[in-house]
């Protein structure tokens, strides 16, 4: 049977990218620290795709089992030397951490065989396997970087589900229906179920961080502003769907501009996202969906970005720096990234932090406009 090793053996690991291998014919092997994961994975070899519909239909993912990167170093390297792909979905601050083990089970391989290895970093950031290749790269000896040339193939990637926190104790994963992973290449790669493959990723990958995250990121937290629980909820109240939708329409202006995007398709891959977003089913926490905010108030990220790049334009983004304005009152006590981002406003400002966090200059007029839509929302 083909085999796959794929880091992350959470919700997305089981529910999307671990799912379409096992349904491709691969054995997949999930690599996690999650002993309590790896274990019930190597017990019960199979677990349960839920949709979140009101039928809610399953499908049963099998051929699966896991390896425990911190106490099972060898295997993981043995399983990197049978693999056709290796695929990550762990979070993009993790990958130069799994990137020395990765490169071991490479070196290893490309001494051995000449069979080619695809390695897919599906995380939601721009350039998320160019990053893994270059801490990977920085493990090997000039000897084995010569021989990874037709061996070892990078691919960037895009990937597009919503699947919400949810009981531990179990395998199972609630998934939404839709899903979207788009893959980066010329090369003629072996199929996997449920993977695009595009020559040019670009206007792909910033359609989908620019409206789906960008959007998902404006409701949680103007939704928790708004004491709301879940993001379902909060697009219950029209003032604020309509807020979101001005938000993704700047972020759309900018998409189309740079990309040549149809005014009218970008749109409805607006609307239909946030009827997305609507799904009840899902029951979707605003505090699981704002979680980590100085990663999401990163210079390449979801709010910053499309900002800084609408500027750049000479397009409006106004609503935007609201949404990067109620990023910043995220004050949810069991978020680590929330409270170190309260704490220095509280010392230094928003200016600081968005100078600090964003990479913006706090004269800037993006943070003068955020400063501004700041004291407003405080109000």
């Amino acid at each position: 049977m083909k085999q796959t090793v794929h880091f992350g053996a959470g919700n997305i690991g089981r529910g999307f990218i671990g799912a379409l291998f096992s349904k491709s014919g691969y054995h997949v092997t999930f690599v996690d620290i999650a002993d309590q994961i790896i274990n019930k994975l190597n017990q019960e070899k199979s677990y349960q795709v839920k949709l979140a519909t009101e039928q809610r239909e399953t499908v049963t993912i099998e051929n699966v089992s896991g390896l425990n990167n911190m106490s099972q170093e060898r295997e993981v390297m043995e399983a990197i030397k049978k693999a056709t792909y290796l695929t990550t979905a762990i979070g993009p601050d993790i990958l130069p951490r799994i990137a020395p083990l990765i490169a071991r089970g490479i070196a290893e391989r490309v001494a051995d065989t000449d069979e080619k290895l695809y390695i897919i970093a599906c995380e939601n950031q721009i350039g998320a396997t160019e990053i893994l290749k270059s801490h990977i790269f920085g493990n090997f000896d000039e000897e084995t970087k010569g021989k990874i040339e037709g061996r070892v193939y990078f691919f960037n990637s895009a990937v597009d589900r919503i699947v919400p926190i949810q009981d531990q104790d179990s395998l199972d994963v609630l998934v939404e229906p839709y899903y979207e992973w788009v893959v980066e290449t010329k090369e003629d790669i072996p199929t996997v179920e449920g993977m695009k493959i595009v020559e040019d990723l670009d206007p792909f990958i910033e359609r989908k961080l620019f409206t789906v995250n960008t959007g998902h990121a404006v409701i949680a937290y103007l939704g928790y502003i708004e004491g709301k629980e879940t993001i379902d909820q909060t697009l219950s109240d029209e003032e604020v769907a309509n807020q979101v939708r001005k938000t993704l329409k700047e972020t759309g202006s900018y998409l189309i501009k740079e990309y040549g995007l149809d005014e009218k398709e970008h749109l409805n891959y607006i609307n239909k996202n946030i009827e997305r977003f609507k799904n009840p089913f899902l029951n979707d926490g605003v505090t699981r969906v704002g979680r980590a905010p100085m990663r999401k108030l990163g210079p390449e990220d979801r709010l910053i970005r499309p900002a800084t790049q609408a500027q750049k334009a000479g397009l409006s983004y106004t609503n935007l720096a609201k949404a990067i304005a109620a990023a910043l009152l995220f004050d949810h006590p069991e978020d680590e990234e929330a409270m170190k981002i309260q704490q220095m406003i509280k010392e230094h400002g928003p200016g600081y932090v968005l100078n600090t966090v964003s990479n913006l200059d706090e004269n800037s007029e993006i943070t003068k406009e955020v400063v501004r839509q700041y004291e407003e929302l405080k109000k």
